[in-house]
């Protein structure tokens, strides 16, 4: 029965994609960049629904920018929770471009791409960031750099938070978690690390009856003359806190 019911969440879940792109390439040319968020934002609350996961929002993401969410990353399914949550640009690395179906949605997103190994690649994206946070927008980072095991965070990157700085903008951590509602523990099933499958994660996620996604959101902060290591070692802090604090 499980497995019948994760087929028919995939079918739902590839028609719901095709319809995205479908809106990417024929409706955002038309809509204005704030109905583009909206859009994005209901896609991904859609995705959710559709294929049985609850969103689960402790806290309250920033209402407008300019600001910086900051998170830990444990999936790929991270970006849809996200921005179910609250719209936000996305920094990736630069070769989910060119990912079948994938590439399209984070695109038509706005996500920014970054050349994670070049340090002037990182220079470049941070210019564009400080450009983004300056206009009101809100954008949003993995520090890790990587998706983790969901058991322990991988110290933070502190590299893009110069955006922040330079732009004198807040940054907002939030911390994710996973749980199988029936059990009321941690799922390991989107998990996604190292030589795990995306194919066997994707499957995975799609097979637990009830999945949660929990969202628990920080109160923004400024730097206020912390430089950007110190920073990222308070958000670091900050994002365990949220998640070890769970009720």
């Amino acid at each position: 029965m499980r497995q019948v019911r994760a087929v028919w969440r995939l079918l739902w879940a590839l028609s719901h994609i095709a319809g995205g792109m479908w809106t990417i390439v024929f409706r955002f040319p038309k809509l204005t960049q704030h109905a583009k968020e909206a859009r994005v934002q209901a896609w991904a609350q859609a995705m959710l629904r559709g294929v049985g996961i609850t969103l689960v929002l402790q806290g309250r993401p920033v209402a407008a920018g300019p600001a910086l969410l900051v998170a830990n990353h444990l999936s790929w399914l991270d970006i849809v929770v996200m921005h179910a949550s609250r719209y936000c640009r996305f920094v990736s690395k630069a070769d989910i471009r060119h990912w079948p179906l994938v590439g399209t949605l984070a695109g038509g997103a706005g996500t920014l791409y970054i050349e994670r190994e070049s340090r002037r690649d990182a220079h470049r994206v941070v210019h564009h960031m400080v450009e983004r946070l300056q206009l009101g927008e809100v954008l949003a980072v993995f520090p890790e750099g990587t998706t983790g095991d969901g058991i322990a965070m991988k110290p933070f990157h502190a590299n893009l938070l110069q955006a922040a700085i330079s732009a004198d903008a807040p940054v907002q951590p939030l911390a994710l978690r996973f749980v199988d509602a029936d059990t009321g523990q941690t799922s390991f099933a989107p998990r996604y690390i190292d030589d795990d499958s995306i194919f066997v994660s994707i499957w995975e996620t799609l097979c637990v009856t009830h999945l949660r996604a929990e969202v628990a959101v920080g109160e923004p902060q400024r730097a206020d003359g912390r430089d950007r290591r110190a920073w990222a070692t308070d958000l670091q802090a900050e994002v365990a806190r949220l998640l070890r604090d769970r009720p």
